[in-house]
């Protein structure tokens, strides 16, 4: 009898499992504060976790329910998101958080064959919304929302 029921699912959850423990691991160093004054690694921490529980979620889905084998690898996507993220890390000082955000969630977008351009576009929209309503208004972090090539500072 094979264990294994969907390899796809089960090479997924392991990956998220292992990212997670590696970036839990990374954030032993950094003082974790409590909830209700973190501190610069409680967040990360935080994060780590939860990537590593739904890699549990999909590893145990991967385990009892039927699936596909990895058909290969994304490559097209994977270069348009990683390009995307490092263009995001680049262009948030001189750009500042939402145009830079709007940007690389848009290319993002359109590193999948299913989504449109209006899609694309709405998921633009809700996503920069929903970033500055949790890290600028919730969170209060001082992150400039438009930066020094847009007028911004």
């Amino acid at each position: 009898m094979n264990i294994i029921r969907n390899p796809k699912d089960v090479l997924s959850g392991l990956l998220f499992i292992a990212l997670g423990l590696l970036f839990g691991w990374q954030t032993q160093e950094l003082p974790m504060g409590t909830a209700v004054r973190m501190g610069p690694g409680y967040f990360p921490l935080l994060l780590s976790a939860l990537l590593g529980l739904l890699g549990l979620i999909i590893l145990i889905n991967g385990l009892r329910f039927p699936g596909e084998m990895p058909s290969g690898i994304a490559w097209r996507a994977l270069l348009i998101i990683t390009g995307a993220l490092v263009f995001f890390g680049f262009g948030v000082r001189p750009l500042g958080f939402l145009p830079a955000l709007g940007v690389a969630v848009f290319v993002s977008a359109l590193a999948s064959r299913l989504f449109t351009f209006r899609t694309a576009l709405l998921n633009t929209a809700v996503m920069v919304v929903f970033a500055w309503a949790v890290f600028i208004k919730g969170l209060g972090l001082p992150l400039p929302l438009l930066g020094p090539w847009l007028g911004g500072y």
